[in-house]
């Protein structure tokens, strides 16, 4: 148990280190959360500084969540899930970094990652219906719903929905979602407009 404690912390602050706020800092920018959704996320980065820069951040973030994974991998032998955890203090430290003022992203691209090298099949499908969700949709918050149940599902069922491990993906999959609470308002209130104007 003390191997996945000090793993946890070690996936915590691993994920507090924000590569869009470190990187808009190094070129001169404007802190990423300052503007639009005042996330330092993938989209929001993609809005700010295009593509190339968005990608770069993606990378970079699903590269730390794969790290870390193989940390967990190696450090935390039980087979009944706790290393699942390590994937939810990963996003808590994406979500709320204590190196900046926990304000950070919202942990999608660092979950996906994670369950990359976990549970690759999991991985696979969610990022299939990612894509064909947001095809339907056009909405990237909605989208990464979809894409965030399928990993957390994908977690529970390679771990036979043992405790640890459900639990664990439970928590991850609430706390993005929590994450979002900014998105959901405000496409309901789109939403609402909409049908006012109709």
């Amino acid at each position: 148990m003390l191997n996945v404690i000090l793993v946890c912390l070690l996936a915590y602050l691993a994920g507090s280190v924000n590569f869009a706020v470190l990187f808009f800092k190094m070129t001169g920018r404007d802190d990423p959360r300052l503007h639009f959704s005042g996330n330092a996320g993938t989209t929001n980065v993609y809005r700010q500084a295009g593509m190339l820069w968005a990608v770069l951040i993606l990378v970079l973030d699903i590269g730390r969540a794969l790290a870390v994974a193989a940390a967990a991998c190696y450090y935390i032998t039980t087979g009944d899930g706790w290393l699942v955890w390590t994937g939810f203090f990963l996003i808590l430290g994406n979500s709320f970094p204590c190196f900046h003022g926990f304000r950070g992203g919202k942990g999608v691209a660092s979950y996906l990652g994670f369950t990359a090298l976990i549970v690759p099949c999991a991985a696979l499908f969610a990022a299939i219906a990612w894509v064909l969700v947001y095809a339907v949709m056009r909405v990237p918050f909605i989208a990464s719903f979809f894409m965030v149940a399928l990993l957390s599902i994908g977690h529970s069922l390679s771990f036979h929905w043992t405790p640890p491990a459900t639990t664990a993906a439970g928590a991850t999959f609430a706390l993005i979602i929590f994450n979002h609470r900014m998105n959901i308002r405000q496409y309901r209130k789109d939403r609402q407009l909409s049908a006012q104007e109709q």
